[in-house]
């Protein structure tokens, strides 16, 4: 069968792009300072850029190369995250400033670290879409959804009096349930049959692999990055949660994995979408989280119903739909609510 390629680009790729960075160029020329009471030598400095280091290596690497599953589309797939990561980000940075706009869009390490969480939400959705969209889609898709996340953390925080931390962290479902509605609106009769760009093999799947190993290390880091500095047992607890939940769901989902294979044999495909799921999970309830116990029993439930929804409600939805069963365990926290007065975890 003769490859399905796209029609050229050319016209509509490169005026698309060029407008939109004229225009960021334009905008940041004019209404953008970097703060200039920032002390590079400084403490906060320290402290804030060594996350925002692994929040860079999260969006650009982790999810670069989880983005890399389909044979025919790895190489294209990773280059397009990057180039939607860097778009996303700039149009955040913008609409973030807009709320605290006095005269100017003051930046800092925090607007970055903001604006990049942001991104990882519109990384989420079009994971759901890799294969049936073309860069202009997907560049489309970022402004738009990062419209919509900001919106959506604007009436959580001044509708709902939600904090910033939980605000953001809902980009998980956020993303999860704006990939849904893309794949929805894309669907096209016939397009449940698996096309040639779709297809996997073993190569792409130990790169796409790679990405998940990169989330999974980095991953304490993004949840508690927005946790206040000023008390250090907090982000200490954000940490130590996010951890045990990542590896109480690597264990179940690989336990679970062998336990639903006709032939007991482990599943790299199962670990790669379920090992995450505690991680995930925990972030959305990290501010009632103060227990080793709770963050534990969220990732291994977060671990039971990814490893589970993938093995067996697969077949229900559209084929390659990777975002569903990580990300619908995080919906599980709203059935599991610690004690918020608890004591936060002490060190040993």
């Amino acid at each position: 069968m003769a490859p399905r390629y796209a029609p050229s680009l050319r016209s509509r790729l490169v005026p698309l792009l060029l407008l939109l960075q004229l225009g960021f160029i334009a905008i940041y020329a004019f209404w953008t300072e970097i703060q200039s009471n920032v002390n590079p030598h400084g403490s906060n400095f320290s402290k804030i850029y060594p996350e925002f280091q692994d929040v860079h290596v999260t969006v650009i690497l982790g999810f670069g190369f989880l983005s890399t599953f389909l044979v025919r589309y790895g190489f294209s797939a990773s280059a397009f995250n990057l180039l939607v990561a860097v778009i996303a980000t700039q149009w955040a940075i913008i609409l973030n400033g807009i709320e605290s706009f006095r005269g100017k869009i003051r930046l800092d390490l925090k607007s970055l670290v903001e604006a990049q969480m942001c991104t990882a939400s519109v990384l989420i959705s079009i994971g759901a879409v890799l294969g049936k969209t073309n860069p202009v889609h997907l560049i489309l898709i970022s402004l738009l959804e990062v419209s919509g996340f900001i919106f959506n953390k604007w009436v959580l925080q001044t509708v709902l009096n939600v904090q910033l931390l939980n605000s953001i962290m809902m980009l998980h479902i956020f993303g999860a349930f704006f990939g849904l509605m893309l794949a929805w609106i894309l669907y096209r009769k016939g397009s449940e049959q698996g096309f040639e760009k779709e297809k996997y093999d073993h190569r792409s799947g130990s790169f796409s692999m790679l990405g998940t190993l990169f989330l999974w290390v980095f991953w304490p880091s993004f949840n508690s990055v927005l946790v206040d500095s000023g008390n250090p047992w907090r982000k200490f607890g954000a940490v130590c949660s996010t951890y045990l939940a990542l590896a109480v769901s690597a264990v179940t989902a690989a336990a679970l994995s062998v336990l639903s294979s006709p032939k007991g044999k482990l599943n790299l495909i199962h670990m790669q979408q379920c090992i995450l799921a505690g991680g995930v999970a925990v972030g959305i309830s990290m501010s009632v989280v103060h227990q080793p116990g709770d963050a534990m029993v969220i990732g291994f439930t977060a671990a039971i119903v990814s490893t589970v929804g993938h093995r067996y409600l697969k077949v229900l939805i559209t084929n390659r739909m990777t975002i569903l069963p990580m990300y619908t365990s995080e919906f599980l926290t709203v059935l599991y609510i610690p004690d918020s007065n608890a004591t936060c975890i002490s060190m040993p």
